[in-house]
């Protein structure tokens, strides 16, 4: 199908299976922040926004935002910048200190790492908010010429995530380029405020996003915070899908009009107003999309309450922080077992996760988060049949007794087979999955073993006797038994 520039003719593209399968990818969040990698902690920058978390735009805790907050007098980054690097210290200097460091970059094991992780897909982030740019781009920063990359970050890491079967992406800030316009982010409403909308910045993005696609052919084209408010988007649009007629869009190209912009800074209760839409829709996550197509939706740092008809795509790191936060404590950290209920909840409802690695200047993952991704990983390979290529199942929740515990379960199915993924803190003997539609369960296996299950219905509940689970094996908090309906 050949597209043209219309809202009718792009919002044709049909979700591609491949990214319905997939279930799960790996978000790299690496540039010239990755230099000083530091950033206050405790929350995320969503649950700021969002009200959950104290107001402290002038300290946004990422490390991503390293940039933004070096430009407030009196933050707390400040103050760590002048004691580490000195009061004259330019942001610009990190970019000698981050080409000698990517010099040892060896790509092949970063996309070995990502793939052991259980990754189906990867985007890197080519351009983020500080502008920098992370792949060799026929068009230059015109402030800032040498504001690239020494090596071709995104083309390496293509070929070597390409070549170990694993699909590749590419995200781009469009909302947000502090080199053309620098406004600090000091309240909710800067974030509008901050947003360059020359047309200088227009011709800017449309040659980078053009370069992505003709060159690298990004199996996502992952956009942040919004577009310029004259860019002609549905021509974009199709312009991709042209190119890469499998890929997909997310839902953050949001436009908005001069006078749109003057209604919403100017609305007292803006920030309560979003915090309560995010509630009602999300969970706490992100706003409805104002953009006339994506091909999903990304709440960040939250999942939807419940099984959702429109594809979606949950993103986090696993710390507070997208870019590596050399500040955060090990307690800052989703535990393996909250990663894999994580992963299992939003694959119950429909979704997919994103979930972020963000690497030191020289390409290396921080030993903490390959430890937890790792530990992921590891129960994909044994229970991955119950997350790669399923649907959901006629809801996604429920509960399951064992110990005389309540436990949570959540459900997912591909063909004739379901799986129960239960929540649990030991290895149980014996348990009462409940409300399965048990009299018409032929078989249950429990995956990653041959052991032998057995189990009886009662009424619609299963009871199921489990064989012993061996020593350190993380099955032993959540597992997943197949369900065969007979």
């Amino acid at each position: 199908m050949l597209y043209t520039a219309t809202w009718d003719s792009v919002s044709q593209h049909a979700l591609p299976q491949w990214y319905d399968d997939a279930k799960f990818g790996m978000f790299v969040h690496w540039g010239l922040y990755s230099v000083p990698a530091w950033s206050p902690t405790g929350y995320s920058a969503m649950q700021v926004v969002t009200g959950k978390a104290p107001p402290t735009y002038h300290d946004i805790p990422d490390g991503a935002f390293y940039f933004n907050n070096l430009n407030i007098p009196n933050s707390q980054t400040r103050a760590y910048h002048d004691k580490t690097y000195g009061a004259n210290f330019a942001y610009d200097e990190f970019v000698p200190l981050f080409n000698a460091a990517i010099e040892k970059w060896d790509p092949d094991a970063m996309a070995d790492f990502l793939r052991d992780c259980g990754a189906h897909y990867v985007v890197l982030t080519t351009k983020h908010h500080e502008g920098f740019l992370m792949w060799n781009a026929r068009v230059r920063n015109p402030f800032k010429p040498n504001y690239i990359a020494a090596r071709d970050v995104l083309g390496e890491l293509s070929n070597a995530v390409r070549a170990r079967g694993m699909k590749m992406g590419a995200y781009y800030s469009g909302g947000f380029d502090w080199t053309f316009n620098a406004t600090p982010i000091r309240e909710l409403s800067d974030v509008l405020r901050a947003m360059p909308q020359s047309k200088e910045y227009v011709a800017y993005v449309l040659a980078h996003f053009h370069d992505l696609m003709e060159r690298y052919e990004p199996a996502v084209l992952w956009n942040d915070i919004g577009m310029p408010a004259n860019l002609n988007l549905p021509q974009l649009f199709a312009d991709y899908y042209n190119a890469v007629p499998e890929g997909v869009v997310d839902d953050r190209y949001a436009q908005y009009s001069l006078g749109e912009l003057t209604n919403v800074l100017t609305s007292p209760p803006f920030a309560r107003v979003l915090s309560q839409i995010m509630d009602k829709e999300f969970g706490g996550g992100a706003p409805p999309s104002t953009v006339k197509h994506a091909d999903f939706t990304t709440p960040e740092y939250t999942t939807y309450h419940n099984i959702v008809a429109k594809k979606w795509e949950a993103t986090r790191g696993i710390g507070h922080s997208f870019g590596y936060n050399r500040n955060e404590t090990p307690d800052d950290y989703m535990t393996v077992s909250q990663l894999v209920q994580f992963v299992a909840d939003v694959v119950s409802k429909n979704g997919n996760v994103l979930l972020n690695v963000g690497p030191q200047a020289d390409g290396t993952i921080p030993q903490i988060e390959q430890e937890r991704v790792r530990g992921l990983g590891a129960w994909l390979k044994l229970n991955g049949d119950a997350i790669y290529n399923t649907r959901p199942w006629t809801r996604a929740e429920g509960n399951a007794q064992a110990n005389g515990k309540t436990l949570d379960a959540r459900f997912t199915r591909n063909g004739e087979s379901m799986y129960a993924i239960i929540f649990a803190s030991d290895a149980p003997r014996e348990i009462l999955v409940q409300d399965v539609d048990a009299p018409h369960i032929a078989n249950v296996a429990l995956l990653g073993s041959a052991a032998q299950v057995t189990c009886r219905a009662n009424e619609n509940d299963l009871f199921v006797t489990l064989p012993d689970f061996p020593d350190a094996d993380t099955r032993a908090e959540t597992f997943a038994l197949k369900l065969t309906m007979g």
